[in-house]
């Protein structure tokens, strides 16, 4: 055999090239489908450069993280808005700008400017340590270390750069603002004739043929539907509900405490004060040489008299924000501080003096005054919450290896689920649902993915289970249709009662309508007020009784010739007629001058502001692809 292949090796290369050159063409193909997919496609771009769907959902997910962490209670719905997703991508894109704008420009940080705004910024004081480093754990609270921090922030200050010189240059006048002032809080004298809806019910008594012809009427027989629905059975594998079944002895929970010491000592601090002598790392030999002989000379003397530690620290501590406090900086644990000066302090004994320390920001002398924490609770004390964690990490460990069980059963004995319940020991549950979750429904229930999934073709059609569906964290649900109800039309005798409702408040908001346009009509004609409210001035700032449809078309009204008169629909039905008779100016009590000089200021600076903006976009060449945006908003609604 390995001599025929010697002797024919051509043929066996010409061969192999025939086996191999379709899978490369298929591979190669398949990596440049994989490579121009959706996730490559344009959806904006900046000076000719393109913002692909990955960049725009990064940026989407990077917004709706902010939300979350400021509001944790938000709907997670309305994240996923198309209004929302669109304002990540103009965000995107304004930020794409600017920074075109910025390069153009040869807009820059120094590393010298971000750490003198990082320290006098009162913006960034939470940020700071007392020695003025960058507090760590507040970073990584913010999902940050320093090295993004300290880009985030050169890009923002960057950024800013560009359109500082239009906001710090807004200039607003007196007269300017006040003439703006009074043409939108302008007061008009008014009287108002209402007709209402209720007025007129009682004269209406609908035929039966009036009311199944209302009933019929595809503009109104929506509303008498009785949405699409399932009757459903399903079961639920949790971690949570596994706990009640986890079994352990006396001698685990002990083990677990030994394993897990940490978890139940309360974490050491310590309370210090210190001097420091500012020294910058980048600063001349002499200078630091300098800075530190002053810092061991007030060491002798706080070795001397340490009771006068705080009165040195006052009158010699370079430490801005420390130095009023006798140099006091509170109490502090491990990775609060710079590391030399947490070293040093974790070293010492309550009431010692620490030698001069030496760190980024110059030389330290440290007074620990206080030590707190690092004691181990007792096993009895912490038995409870032992036996929680215990219970969770079996429950967790169970669910890992009953999941995948629990999903091939649901699959593979699809047309019921008691082989699964039975398997298990779960419980099978029912309820009635629609395409998109109750309002106010919790658990499974709440789940968009777990009711697609019951709506289904396989499941309407074949009744069979649906497949396991992830609900929550360690939650899985397998659902089976019991019946299927489609959207219908309820009967007329079961709804007769709200077609009647309808109907009369339809008719008699005609009816209102109606009298009040030929009431407007003989007002036009002759100015006879007889029927009309006593007059009142309303305005923007006091609306008065008027709904803000009405107050919006008394403002736009022409009042070039005066009385003059306006009918208006309002929201709840009625009609109104008002009768426009005086113009008066802005009362100078509700808008304090220079407060609206502020304002004006403000609200032009950002038009202004806006307007640069889009000089800029223009300028770079900043366009959206509608279609991307459209197909968006298309998903985020199906």
């Amino acid at each position: 055999m390995f001599d025929f292949v010697r002797k024919h090796n051509r043929l066996f290369q010409f061969l192999l090239l025939i086996l191999i050159l379709p899978s490369f063409v298929l591979l190669g193909v398949e990596g440049y489908t994989r490579f121009m997919d959706g996730s490559n496609a344009g959806v904006a771009s900046v000076d000719g450069r393109k913002i692909t769907q990955v960049e725009w959902d990064a940026a989407h997910r990077d917004q709706v993280e902010r939300i979350r962490r400021q509001s944790p209670n938000v709907d997670p719905k309305l994240l996923d808005a198309p209004e929302v997703r669109k304002e990540a991508l103009e965000g995107l894109v304004r930020e794409r700008v600017l920074q075109a704008a910025a390069q153009a420009q040869h807009l820059v940080i120094s590393d010298e400017r971000l750490q003198s705004l990082f320290r006098s910024d009162p913006q960034f004081a939470f940020l700071r340590n007392p020695d003025g480093s960058v507090n760590k754990g507040m970073l990584a609270a913010q999902g940050m270390n320093s090295e993004i921090f300290a880009y985030r922030l050169r890009q923002d200050l960057t950024l800013r750069q560009v359109l500082q010189p239009i906001s710090a240059s807004g200039l607003g006048g007196n007269a300017s603002a006040a003439l703006a002032f009074d043409a939108l809080l302008q007061r008009r004298e008014v009287q108002v004739q209402r007709f209402d809806p209720k007025d007129f019910a009682a004269k209406l008594a609908p035929s039966d043929a009036e009311l199944e012809a209302f009933y019929k009427d595809p503009k109104n027989s929506a509303q008498f539907q009785l949405p699409e629905s399932a009757n459903i059975e399903y079961v639920v594998l949790d971690a949570e509900a596994l706990k009640a079944g986890a079994s352990f002895s006396e001698e685990d929970l002990r083990k677990y405490y030994e394993e897990n010491q940490s978890r139940y000592s309360v974490a050491e601090e310590r309370r210090a004060s210190h001097i420091l002598i500012k020294a910058e790392k980048s600063a001349a030999a002499d200078e630091r040489a300098k800075a530190k002989a002053k810092a061991e000379a007030l060491l002798a003397q706080a070795r001397k008299n340490p009771a006068g530690f705080a009165d040195l620290a006052k009158a010699n501590s370079q430490d801005e924000g420390s130095a009023t406090r006798g140099g006091d900086v509170d109490f502090f644990g491990r990775g609060a501080m710079v590391k030399p000066f947490e070293d040093a302090a974790f070293a010492l004994k309550q009431g010692e003096i620490s030698n001069v320390i030496e760190t980024d920001y110059g030389y330290h002398i440290i007074h620990l005054t206080g030590v707190r924490g690092g004691d181990k609770r007792s096993f009895e004390s912490v038995r409870a919450e032992v036996e929680a964690e215990v219970r969770k990490a079996l429950a967790q460990k169970r669910y890992a290896e009953v999941a995948e069980q629990f999903s091939n059963t649901a699959y593979e004995q699809s047309d019921s689920l008691k082989p699964v319940a039975e398997k298990l020991k779960l419980t099978i549950q029912t309820a009635t649902v629609q395409r998109s979750p109750a309002p106010g429904a919790t658990g499974p229930l709440a789940s968009a993915k777990l009711l697609e999934a019951v709506f289904g073709v396989e499941a309407l059609r074949n009744k069979r289970n649906t497949e396991a569906v992830e609900t929550g964290s360690s939650q899985l649900v397998s659902a089976r249709v019991v019946q299927h109800n489609p959207a219908r039309l309820q009967a007329l005798a079961d709804v007769l009662p709200q077609v009647r409702e309808q109907l009369l408040r339809k008719l008699s908001r005609e009816l209102a309508a109606k009298a009040g346009q030929e009431r407007l009509a003989a007002l036009q004609k002759a100015d006879d007020v007889a029927g009309l409210d006593a007059a009142m001035l309303v305005s923007r700032a006091q609306p008065g009784k008027l709904s803000g449809k009405a107050l919006e078309a008394v403002l736009r009204a022409d009042v070039s010739k005066l009385p003059t008169h306006v009918g208006v629909d309002t929201e709840d039905g009625s009609y109104l007629v008002v009768r426009i008779s005086k113009i008066e100016a802005r009362d100078p009590a509700v808008v304090d001058a220079k407060r609206a000089q502020a304002q004006y200021t403000q609200a032009w600076t950002a038009a202004e502001g806006q307007a640069f903006y889009g000089a800029l976009k223009a300028h770079h060449k900043a366009t959206l692809k509608v279609s991307a945006v459209a197909a968006a908003a298309s998903a985020a609604s199906n």
